[in-house]
């Protein structure tokens, strides 16, 4: 029997501008709970719209045919939204309030603000609850540490358990390891499986093909505002389209459900 339940987005037919041009025309794009995705491309295939779309800082043009849903709903307040799809992207890395603590960095995701302000209150649950997702993503150590201080991996970290504070169904990631270094690639990683494996839909936004976690089992590969491939993960992830995709000869390698490409 079909599910009830809402898709975490719906776009349809949806045509998008950012300032005067045209980045997507008649996009079409679902993805429904437990599905976990990564959208996969080059630099310019419109990834960085589409983060802007769900998280509600663009909006495609007004159209006739055109949806865009997130959890069957056109309409959100912002704040709400927060709760249902903790978002981790660069833009937000790079803007973060530098004189934050790592404690005001998970309290500030119960406001989605960019730090603490001395006009927000937070009562004794909310404290603790982000003590308690402070300790297990990010790690107690980092509580008094200002942003500013953090390495890319620490600062990373915080900015997923801010993310995770309201104990969202959906998380949507950008990049997420980029700018890492080995060791903290794989923690993190390891952070993100666990995740999943307790039931959070994932849906990462990357052109790194490392990123991609075993448990992934959809592939959307867009170029140049397009949607160019989409389906299984066996399926999409080859060495013919993802030379097709880079416009590059490539070769596709696999260790553990892991993938890595090499020039082909």
């Amino acid at each position: 029997m079909p599910s009830r339940t809402p898709p975490i987005l719906d776009i349809r037919a949806a045509t998008v501008y950012r300032g005067r041009s045209r980045v997507f025309h008649d996009l079409n794009l679902t993805i429904k709970h437990g599905q976990h995705t990564v959208i996969l491309g080059p630099n310019g295939a419109g990834k960085t719209t589409l983060l802007k779309l769900l998280s509600r800082e663009l909006y495609p043009a007004a159209e006739p045919n055109t949806v865009l849903r997130l959890f069957g709903r056109e309409r959100w307040d912002i704040w709400e939204l927060r709760s249902r799809l903790g978002i981790v992207s660069s833009d937000l890395q790079q803007d973060y309030q530098g004189t934050a603590s790592g404690r005001e960095v998970v309290l500030s995701g119960l406001r989605s603000s960019i730090g603490t302000y001395v006009h927000q209150r937070f009562s004794r649950e909310e404290h603790e609850r982000a003590e308690r997702i402070l300790e297990e993503i990010a790690g107690a150590d980092l509580a008094q540490r200002l942003y500013a201080s953090l390495s890319t991996g620490q600062q990373r970290r915080l900015l997923l358990a801010r993310a995770l504070v309201h104990d969202p169904e959906a998380l949507l990631l950008d990049e997420p390891t980029s700018g890492l270094d080995i060791a903290a690639c794989f923690h993190y990683l390891a952070t993100i499986r666990e995740l999943m494996r307790r039931g959070k839909t994932m849906i990462l936004v990357t052109h790194h093909i490392h990123e991609i976690p075993p448990e992934i089992d959809r592939i959307v590969l867009l170029k140049k505002g397009r949607t160019v491939a989409d389906g299984p993960k066996q399926a999409v992830l080859t060495e013919q389209t993802l030379t097709d995709l880079f416009t590059v000869p490539l070769r596709l390698l696999e260790s553990g459900g892991f993938y890595q490409v090499v020039p082909g």
